[in-house]
């Protein structure tokens, strides 16, 4: 598997309000980005580790652009924008993400939410492309640039 690297970074503030976008974040072991609305949320007294980080692919974004919509790295509604790195191939695996070590949990493909604050077609333009939701399983900073690997 071929290294990528991180894009972009961003932060969910309240719901439905736009992401911030960040140089740099602190993933903490179950749970998730500090400063995303979705840090150390749990249900039901567990921790959700499929909201601790969601990823998408800059080619994901890319592709979207290139149907000729209006569509920047924040619409996608993913915390890490990732370029060179296949995230579907991650699901179930460990990998790294700058300082920090994540294992992918599921897909995080695109829903009607997505569409309403998006666009007609967004659904079916992500499809198989939507991102990929993951575990913090070990701490540490990730930055605009940083490598993303396999292990």
């Amino acid at each position: 598997m071929e290294q990528g690297k991180v894009e972009a970074i961003f932060l969910a503030g309240e719901r439905g309000a736009p992401r911030t976008e960040v140089e740099a974040v602190r993933a903490v072991a179950g749970m998730g980005l500090e400063g995303d609305r979705y840090f150390g949320r749990r249900a039901a007294g567990k921790s959700e580790p499929g909201r601790q980080v969601t990823l998408i692919e800059g080619e994901a974004v890319d592709a979207v652009r290139a149907t000729g919509v209006e569509f920047a790295p924040g619409d996608g509604r993913r915390n890490v924008v990732t370029r060179g790195v296949g995230l579907n191939d991650l699901v179930g695996r460990t990998f790294r993400v700058g300082g920090a070590r994540l294992r992918g949990i599921e897909r995080c493909d695109p829903c009607s939410r997505l569409t309403r604050l998006t666009y007609r077609g967004v659904e079916r333009d992500l499809r198989d492309r939507g991102g990929l939701r993951a575990e913090v399983l070990e701490g540490g900073d990730i930055r605009v640039g940083d490598a993303v690997s396999a292990e």
